[in-house]
């Protein structure tokens, strides 16, 4: 993996979950992926978990994401810092993006600023 692969996956991420298209999301993903996210107070395992995330959180509440910046952490691990507009107002998040040998993420782990 390369910094470059983490950025083309962030960006193929915000542009199916702006598009709210859960099913191509979802090709981003290993079936035992696991996104956690503190903020809605859940954690959500495997594809019907990332699924009801998707669904619930960006169709739900119409959100958009804006790149802001991503910082590498590793070869298969990189920090994205995203603007979230929505239904719900406005949020500065964090994804730490982590994945596979074959790019597909393994998970997710989300915060808000």
């Amino acid at each position: 993996m390369t910094a470059r692969t983490l950025r083309e996956t962030a960006d193929v991420l915000i542009a199916t979950t702006n598009a709210f298209d859960a099913d191509t999301a979802l090709t981003l993903f290993t079936p035992d992926a696991v996104i956690d996210d503190p903020s809605t107070g859940h954690r959500f395992d495997g594809n019907a978990g990332i699924r009801d995330y998707i669904e619930r959180y960006f169709v739900g509440y119409q959100t958009v994401t804006r790149f802001l910046s991503i910082a590498t952490i590793s070869e298969s691990r990189a920090r994205v810092r995203v603007d979230f507009t929505g239904d719900f107002g406005h949020e500065i998040g964090l994804l730490d993006i982590s994945v596979d040998a074959d790019g597909l993420i393994t998970r997710i782990d989300a915060d808000l600023e």
